[in-house]
């Protein structure tokens, strides 16, 4: 095979004792995975809001955007829960690009996994330990996740991973929401066949053991559009894809049928700032209908300090160097007008 093995890398065990849990954040976690929870299974009626920057970059400016997200959780958590989205590695089209804090502590220079590694523990603990306020990221690579399961209380399962098996066998032994985004070509039925896979029970391979997993009753669906033959954005955020979706769920004899709505992507074209008006319309659809309302949980932000992006090397402070994303000021009065429109 045309593998070259360069480095051996620590176990998920052995990055865990060298950086535990400090004391005290397992039970903050219980708390919060136990909220979110009855989110996504309908026992509360808060609404979840997943936001921050397309990639988390540099440490220094992902604790100072989650820091900021504290006074604003306070004011709203009566109604909003927020999750800071602390994505530390990122899915390339063409393989090429920054892949993340995972593959690149430093995105100016070559990518070191083994520092890696530990620099996604540590930003994930650091936010944890400053904030309160438990984190998601993408599931890119499942034989990883065990480096941060202890840490996360939400997992996304991207567009191009949505119909891998071992992604969805994966998310079947996850003990907190797993929100399976529909593949860019936009097929429902596709990612509703994951969220039954994960939902399910399994016996498979994972890290040279074999292993049996009980089911996620907390996996779900994210509608984040989608693009056609010819390339062009196909939303699905609109009344009447909500509505489809409820159809598709009441066909499926599935456990808490939810959806979180994902306002960048293809629903936005990319287009950062028109996510305030499509979760501004997503939550006029849930007051307009029950069944939306009850299904549909949160909604998903990208977020930063400044809008929009930046070039890697250009080093404007809390930018992001990939997808462009919310600036502060915006992404504040949006999370207070949720609140105010649920």
């Amino acid at each position: 095979m045309g593998l070259e093995f360069m480095n051996m890398l620590p176990s998920p065990a052995e990055i865990r004792e060298q950086f535990p849990l400090p004391l005290g954040l397992a039970g903050l976690k219980e708390k919060r995975d136990s909220e979110i929870k009855d989110v996504l299974t309908g026992k509360s009626d808060k609404f979840l809001v997943i936001i921050g920057p397309c990639s988390a970059d540099n440490e220094d400016a992902v604790l100072d955007y989650a820091n900021r997200l504290v006074p604003v959780q306070d004011k709203v958590k009566d109604k909003v829960i927020i999750i800071p989205r602390v994505y530390t590695n990122k899915p390339r089209t063409t393989g090429e690009g920054y892949k993340g804090l995972l593959h690149q502590p430093d995105p100016e220079k070559r990518p070191n996994m083994y520092e890696g590694i530990i620099a996604i523990r540590k930003m994930h603990m650091h936010v944890v330990q400053e904030t309160g306020l438990t984190t998601a990221d993408e599931m890119l690579y499942p034989e990883n996740l065990r480096y941060l399961d202890d840490l996360m209380s939400y997992i996304a399962v991207g567009a191009r991973s949505v119909e891998n098996q071992q992604h969805r066998l994966v998310a079947s032994g996850c003990d907190v929401p797993v929100g399976m985004k529909n593949p860019t070509s936009g097929d429902l039925s596709v990612m509703l066949n994951s969220v039954v896979a994960a939902q399910g029970s399994h016996e498979f391979i994972f890290r040279g053991w074999e292993v049996k997993t009980p089911g996620n009753p907390l996996a779900h669906t994210i509608l984040r559009g989608a693009v056609n033959k010819h390339g062009q954005n196909l939303p699905n955020y609109h009344y009447e894809d909500l509505i489809l979706l409820h159809e598709l769920y009441a066909k499926r004899d599935l456990k808490n049928p939810a959806c979180i709505v994902d306002g960048n992507h293809s629903n936005s074209g990319k287009q950062y700032l028109e996510q305030i008006r499509i979760v501004k319309e997503v939550l006029h659809s849930r007051r307009h209908s029950q069944e939306i309302k009850d299904m549909v949980k949160g909604v998903m932000i990208e977020s930063y300090i400044e809008p929009g992006n930046q070039k890697i090397g250009e080093h404007c402070y809390g930018k992001s160097i990939t997808d462009p994303c919310l600036g502060w000021e915006d992404s504040q009065r949006l999370i207070y007008d949720i609140a105010e429109g649920l």
